[in-house]
């Protein structure tokens, strides 16, 4: 069966954000069209960052597709990795707050930034 690959940044068991990879199965639709089952949203949210955009370290308040439209966006975590993601990539962004946590900004979340020459826009679809 033909599967998409869903990148997702979640919250370890340490608090820590990390990235992984599931496959997700896309058995509707024909052959030349495979589709995934019908998966809920919960808005669209459309956002412009400006060349230099840089964010500091946050959490994910609710989880969301983030699919970059233009531009590029890299996720840096605690342990000093991070990611790039340009124009038709996307990652499901679950990177949420521990239960009866308090935010750490040495120890929760991402933080993210525009890369390159050309502005960041990207669509948000939570879920």
């Amino acid at each position: 069966m033909t599967t998409f690959t869903q990148v997702i940044l979640f919250t370890d068991t340490d608090g820590r954000a990390r990235f992984r990879e599931q496959a997700i199965a896309l058995p509707e639709g024909t052959p030349s069209s495979m589709l995934s089952a019908l998966m809920p949203s919960g808005g669209l949210q459309l956002r412009h960052s400006p060349v230099g955009f840089r964010s500091n370290f946050h959490v994910t308040t609710t989880p969301q597709w983030v699919f970059i439209l233009s531009g590029k966006m890299e996720i840096n975590l605690q342990d000093g990795s991070s990611r790039v993601f340009g124009p038709g990539q996307h990652f499901y962004s679950d990177d949420t707050l521990p239960p009866d946590a308090a935010f750490d900004v040495s120890l929760h979340g991402h933080w993210s930034r525009q890369v390159g020459s050309d502005p960041l826009v990207t669509a948000f679809v939570r879920t």
